[in-house]
This record gives structure tokens, C-alpha cells and sequence, in this order.
């Protein structure tokens, strides 16, 4: 595969709390249900990581300025675009949280605003939007994308669905980095826009609570989609690299429980790499952050060439399937 003008990884920066929470002794624990609390002791996760008194506006404007002070140490290029993906919950209404990083991460050069609407996958789509945003306009320098992962209310306990943890990311797209972004797919699903829904217009933040219309849907007829959602856009994924199932190194995707895991392995026949165990098993889940992570700590390893092609998959129960090809 020829390199030559592709857009790929510039640098990543990672935020993530010292407070480690096990699951067993967050607060709403003792009130949950025996389904609920079954499904929180079986998901995998062990702690979840907890940052103190931080809006996600604040920890997103954290490491996006930790990441921009370290690209101009180093003599980077400033980015053009800011694209912040969107919270479980927006800090202010009407104003601009994407603004606000952009403000206090002194990104002063770059216009800002929020990729939304496709929960998790929103990490997925800014890296698809990112390439084609530099694809399309060869002044632009780069493109900086950031996140925090922080609960919509005080639960972190999501069921049927996950247990939240905290944590925020910044990364830049850049044109010759690595790994290159080589393919991506991604596709919604209107239908279940109403699925998960917390009414926040008529009880103060901290009686929020996240609501499933209907738990056997998500389990059941949601599954089913991602089932053949999933599979099909990874082999048009893959197809539109030139490439096969076997050519893949790894396989990467969103932390949400243990069971998750097996069932895309299974479905697919691609092992999913430990480190998205590791990461779920201590932080719980992150939001749109998990693929970040997860793809940041495997280049940390050491244990792949150059070359070498890493699948992350991604999903969100809005509903929205993302498929991203990199190669290293």
C-alpha cells in the first residue's frame, strides 16, 4: 500500500483518573435490582476510574491544551479544525462547549465544533470527517479531535447497557502520520433514535437518570443489527483496502462488558485484543473514548510492524456501526 500524501495519527494524549472505584461500592449499587446488579457483577469490569468535580467541558479542555502545548514544543503544525465529540451531556445549553476547548486549549487558528448525535461511535466518525476534511482541502494543516467520558447524571451504572467511567482524549490527524487511516465504513439506524433517553427538563442533574424503553430490544433486535451490520461493514471495509480478514494483525473495539467481546469474535472469527479487556476490566466504559484508548495503549506495546493492519469496530445504541482500517 503506497503512503505517499495518506492521513494518519499525529500524537494522542490521554487523561485518565488515579481513583479507581470497584463497581460494588459505587453509590447506586445496594439500590439496584437483582437483574441490574447481576448484570453489573458479570460485565467485566472490576473499577471504574473517577475523576473529582470536573465537567466534561473542563477535563476536554485539559488535554486538548496539554496536546497543543506538546505539538508546539516540537514544532508541529496548528491545527485548522477542532472537533469535539459530543458528551453524554453538554455542560451549557445554547452556548458552545466545542468553543470553550478551543478557548482554553488556545487554538486560536482552528474553527470548532461538535461531532454529535451517534454516541460512541462519535470518536469513529471524527476520524473519518478529520481525513476527509484534510483530503479535501490541502491547506489545511491538521485536525485536532478531543473527548471526556463523564456519567450524564450521578449514576454510573447503565442497564442494561455498561458501567461509566471517567477519562478525556485529544489526538491530532495529520498528513503523512502513523498509522494511516486506510478505510472506514460507518452507517445509523433512525429507528432506534428513542431507545435510551434521560428527561433532564424536568428534574434537577442529579435525579437524572438514563432510561431504557426497552431492555429486550436492546438486547435482542439491537443485536441482531449489529450482528449483520457489523460483519457486512467490515468486509466492505476491508474490500475497499484491498485487503482480507487474514491480512488483519489485531482486532480493537469499544469497551462495553465482557460479553461483548465474545460475541463480535465469535461473529466474526477476528480475536479481540486483550487490551480492550485490560482497559474495560479497570475503567469500565468510556464513551466515545474507549476506541481511542484501546488504539493507543496497543501502539504503546511494541508488538506490531510496520505494516501491520489493526480493524476497530465500534457501535452505539443510538444505533450507529462504525468500521475503521488502520495501518501502522
Amino acid at each position: 500500500m503506497n503512503t505517499d500524501g495518506a492521513i494518519g495519527l499525529g500524537r494522542t494524549r490521554i487523561a485518565l483518573p488515579d481513583k479507581r472505584v470497584p463497581v460494588k461500592e459505587l453509590p447506586e449499587f445496594d439500590e439496584l435490582d437483582h437483574a441490574a446488579a447481576e448484570f453489573v457483577t458479570t460485565s467485566g469490569i472490576e473499577t471504574i476510574g473517577a475523576f473529582e468535580d470536573l465537567t466534561s467541558g473542563e477535563l476536554a479542555a485539559r488535554v486538548t491544551r496539554e496536546l497543543h502545548e506538546e505539538v508546539q514544543r516540537e514544532g508541529g503544525p496548528d491545527a485548522d479544525v477542532l472537533l469535539l465529540v459530543g458528551p453524554r451531556a453538554p455542560d451549557v445549553l445554547l452556548g458552545s462547549d466545542a468553543c470553550r476547548v478551543q478557548q482554553e486549549a488556545s487554538l486560536t487558528s482552528a474553527f470548532a465544533f461538535t461531532v454529535d448525535g451517534v454516541g460512541c461511535v462519535g470518536s469513529s466518525a471524527a476520524w473519518a470527517l478529520g481525513r476527509d476534511l484534510l483530503l479535501a482541502d490541502p491547506s489545511r494543516r491538521g485536525v485536532t479531535i478531543a473527548h471526556a467520558s463523564r456519567p450524564t447524571g450521578a449514576d454510573r451504572v447503565r442497564y442494561p447497557v455498561t458501567v461509566i467511567g471517567d477519562g478525556a482524549y485529544a489526538t491530532t490527524l495529520v498528513r503523512g502520520g502513523r498509522p494511516v487511516l486506510r478505510a472506514h465504513r460507518m452507517e445509523t439506524d433512525g429507528s432506534f433514535h428513542d431507545l435510551f433517553r434521560v428527561d433532564y427538563k424536568q428534574v434537577p442533574w442529579y435525579e437524572w437518570r438514563e432510561e431504557c424503553a426497552s431492555p429486550d430490544r436492546y438486547r435482542f433486535e439491537l443485536a441482531m443489527h449489529s450482528r449483520q451490520r457489523i460483519a457486512r461493514l467490515v468486509d466492505e471495509t476491508l474490500a475497499d483496502a484491498g485487503a482480507t480478514r487474514a491480512d488483519v494483525r489485531t482486532t480493537l473495539m469499544q469497551n462495553v462488558t465482557a460479553g461483548a467481546f465474545t460475541f463480535y469474535e465469535t461473529l466474526l472469527d477476528l480475536p479481540i485484543h486483550q487490551v480492550c479487556r485490560d482497559q474495560l476490566a479497570t475503567l469500565g466504559h468510556l464513551g466515545a473514548m474507549d476506541v481511542v484508548l484501546n488504539l493507543d495503549r496497543l501502539l504503546a506495546t511494541g508488538g506490531l510492524a510496520e505494516g501491520d493492519l489493526v480493524l476497530v469496530l465500534n457501535n452505539s445504541p443510538v444505533a450507529a456501526w462504525a468500521v475503521t482500517l488502520w495501518e501502522v
